[in-house]
């Protein structure tokens, strides 16, 4: 009988699928700045929040994972982005994601660092709009595009305000294939791109599976069930950024 042997080129998000996992989209929060005209820019940032709702169910506000830190603003420019948070949460909309910041924000002119007011960041968040819905099984980039030169307000004091100009660019990063063995058992599964096997999983025992972490591009699956059961591939299966393919029954003989 055929066998193959499935070598795990690239390591992939692979996930059995279950009710939850099914559901489930990724957030990546990453921030970037536009060159200012200033030495550095940094802000004091304590807490990420998103706004997610679902029809009928709005789930409100949500802490993302952060590690509190102070950045500064003009070490992430001309492409530089840092990585904030990594969270899955349910499908759905997300309209806004909120900055916490705390005391420590300062800016440095002509060797001189100056303190910066943030007073309505501090009590309610810096808000961001985004109006975006999450695909189930998808893992999406949220990029906070901090422009700093339009941040920085100057007093007539002499002081400095912190006005943040900070807008969200969404974009979906993969794709997937999901669907059902039938009869239903848990089988392996290789995906392969080309002559390449990109990696390999197995269906769980219902012989639901979900392959998460797939770049754009037309893949083969082979499925090799139990014992001397033949292996059975599957040809021509597209997947495109921020879809889910779904195979539907795959029938697999035991």
């Amino acid at each position: 009988m055929k066998k193959y042997l499935f070598l795990p080129f690239a390591f992939l998000s692979i996930f059995f699928l279950s009710c939850e996992d099914e559901k489930n989209a990724r957030i990546e929060v990453w921030l970037t700045d536009a060159p200012g005209d200033y030495q550095e820019v940094n802000i004091d940032l304590q807490g990420v929040e998103i706004h997610s709702s679902e029809t009928d169910n709005d789930r409100g506000w949500q802490s993302l994972a952060v590690t509190p830190q102070v950045y500064n603003l003009l070490e992430l420019t001309n492409g530089a982005e840092t990585l904030l948070s990594n969270h899955e949460l349910p499908g759905g909309r997300i309209s806004q994601i909120r900055l916490k910041l705390g005391e420590n924000n300062t800016v440095k002119i002509d060797d001189e660092v100056h303190a910066l007011s943030t007073p309505s960041a501090q009590q309610s968040g810096l808000k961001v709009k985004i109006n975006t819905v999450l695909a189930e099984g998808i893992t999406y980039k949220i990029l906070l595009d901090f422009d700093a030169a339009k941040s920085i307000v100057k007093t007539g004091a002499g002081t400095y305000s912190l006005k943040p100009v900070i807008r969200a660019l969404t974009e979906a990063q993969d794709g997937g294939i999901k669907g059902k063995i039938e009869p239903p058992a848990a089988v392996s599964i290789a995906v392969m791109l080309g002559e390449e096997t990109i990696t390999t999983t197995n269906s769980n025992e219902d012989g639901e599976f979900l392959i998460r972490g797939l770049e754009a591009g037309t893949y083969e699956l082979v499925f090799d069930g139990p014992g001397d059961a033949p292996v059975v591939e599957k040809t021509g299966v597209v997947v495109d950024l921020g879809i889910i393919t779904d195979l539907t029954l795959v029938s697999v003989p035991q």
